[in-house]
C-alpha cells in the first residue's frame, strides 16, 4: 500500500469517528432535552406517550 493511500485511509477513519463522536453528543443533548421537557410538561408527555403508543398498538409489520 503507498503512503498516500495509508494517509487517505487514516484521513477518512479519522472523519468517521470524528462524525461519529458528533452524532452520539448530538443524540445525547437530545434525550436529555426531551428528559427535561417531559419533567417540565408532564401532561404533554402524558398525551405523546399515549399516541405513540396507540401508533406502535396499530403499526402493521
Amino acid at each position: 500500500m503507498e503512503p498516500a493511500e495509508r494517509a487517505e485511509r487514516t484521513e477518512r477513519a479519522e472523519r468517521d469517528a470524528e462524525r461519529r463522536r458528533r452524532r452520539a453528543q448530538f443524540l445525547r443533548e437530545l434525550a436529555e432535552a426531551r428528559a427535561l421537557r417531559d419533567r417540565v410538561q408532564p401532561r404533554r408527555a402524558k398525551a405523546a406517550r399515549l399516541r405513540r403508543a396507540m401508533r406502535m398498538r396499530t403499526f402493521r409489520w
